[in-house]
Parts: C-alpha cells; sequence; structure tokens
C-alpha cells in the first residue's frame, strides 16, 4: 500500500488549478468524492490508489510528471527570470505542479524541445556528462556548409582548449541547413563549434531528446505530457 496523504495535498498535488482552500470548498460544497462517497473533508487521509473526483472529473495520481514543450524564442529555460517569460510560465495550469523545472537548457534565442518534470533523479540521471543522452537538432547558418564540417564535428572539435566529443551532421536541402546530434551539452556549444569552422549559426531548433522527436503538430509555445513508458525511451 502506498503512503497514506491528506486529501487536499493529493489534489493540490495532481491538479496546479486547484489550491488547498479551495478543496476544502469544493469538499464543503459535497464536490468531492473518494471512492464514490461525497461525505469528505479536506484534510481527511487517503491512500493514492482511492478514486478521487473533483466535480465528477477522476483525478489520477502521478508520482511524477514530464511534459513536451516546444519552447518559443525569447523565453528562458529557468524556474524564474525578472526581465524575460519563463518555459514554466507556458504550462498550462492543469498540468502545473508544485517543483516542476526544465531537464536542461536551451538558449534564449532557440527553439524547439524542452522537457519539463518534478522528478529530480530522472533529470539528473539524463543531463549527467556519463550519459550522453543524444539530443538533435536542426541548424541554419549565415554561411553555405563546408565540405569538411561534417568530418571536423565528428573528430571533435576544440573549444577553449576542450574537445568536444564526437558529434554529427548531415547536410539539409539548403546548402545553409543542417542537422546536428550532440552527445554532451557545453555551454552554446552548437553556436561555438560553428564559429571555431568560420561560420554562424543564425536559427536553431532542437528537434529530439534520445529517442523522443519534438511532435510536429506541437505550436511554438504548446506542450504535452509524456507518458512514463515513452519518458524512457530517453535514458535507456
Amino acid at each position: 500500500m502506498a503512503e497514506m496523504i491528506r486529501l487536499d495535498k493529493f489534489i493540490s498535488s495532481q491538479r496546479g488549478d486547484i489550491s488547498r482552500s479551495d478543496v476544502k470548498r469544493l469538499c464543503a460544497a459535497g464536490k468531492v468524492t473518494v471512492n464514490g462517497s461525497a461525505k469528505v473533508k479536506s484534510d481527511m487521509k487517503i491512500d493514492p490508489d482511492d478514486e478521487v473526483r473533483v466535480d465528477g472529473e477522476k483525478i489520477e495520481y502521478k508520482k511524477f510528471i514530464y511534459i513536451m514543450l516546444n519552447k518559443p524564442q525569447g523565453v528562458v529555460c529557468s524556474t524564474r527570470d525578472g526581465l524575460s517569460p519563463t518555459v514554466l510560465s507556458l504550462i498550462p495550469e492543469n498540468m502545473r505542479r508544485s517543483g516542476l523545472f526544465p531537464a536542461g537548457r536551451l538558449d534564449k534565442d532557440t527553439e524547439g524541445f524542452v522537457l519539463i518534470t518534478d522528478d529530480g533523479e530522472f533529470a539528473h540521471k539524463i543531463l549527467s556528462p556519463k550519459s550522453h543522452v543524444p539530443k538533435r537538432y536542426f541548424v541554419r547558418l549565415e554561411r553555405p556548409i563546408g565540405e569538411e564540417y561534417a568530418e571536423k564535428f565528428e573528430q571533435g572539435i576544440f573549444l577553449d582548449g576542450e574537445k568536444c566529443l564526437p558529434a554529427q551532421l548531415e547536410k539539409g536541402e539548403d546548402e545553409r541547413c543542417c542537422f546536428v546530434t550532440l552527445h554532451q551539452g557545453m555551454y552554446h556549444q552548437i553556436k561555438r563549434m560553428f564559429e571555431a569552422l568560420g561560420n554562424k549559426v543564425t536559427y536553431l531548433k532542437r528537434l529530439s531528446i534520445g529517442n523522443i522527436q519534438l511532435r510536429e503538430d506541437l505550436l511554438l509555445g504548446g506542450c504535452i505530457e509524456i507518458m512514463h513508458k515513452e519518458i524512457e525511451k530517453i535514458a535507456y
């Protein structure tokens, strides 16, 4: 049996748009049921496996949540920022939970897949330098791609005296576009790698983390929950 938990804490932890005081009010109005009974108080202890409903809607218990966000430019990968909107500000209220944070970063001017979660252990695992979780990006450059770029990336480019892990570069349909797969996450790595070759990145978008692809139908600023069985594709 799972550890017992207060009803108000259970509901507010699973539904970021319902506070503990909201739960107390809803219980008093008979709008909260536990295993079919509306005779409940907000401070009662329940088993997370109990059937809990609010206004008839079942509250599914999830120990952790994993969210795919298609980050737009101008948004920072941080839990708080005094000047710019953060990735957490884009999460819908019904998906918000305490402890959410971005597992890894994208530059402010970079678009694409950011993983948002409250699972610190999992985030640590995929971000660990030992894991080498691949991340694939679409890149647009200022000048055409040189014939030697792919080989240079595979050999490992030196940035400030440190040699990068081998990376893969695939040319796109346009002579200024390509796809790059990294196996580490150095500061501004892709931009610096191309600068080392005398070129400049004008647009950058992360397309995948591990074996999870950014959904093509997910609009900029949009997000969707990743199921637990799918999230394992990132690190395993």
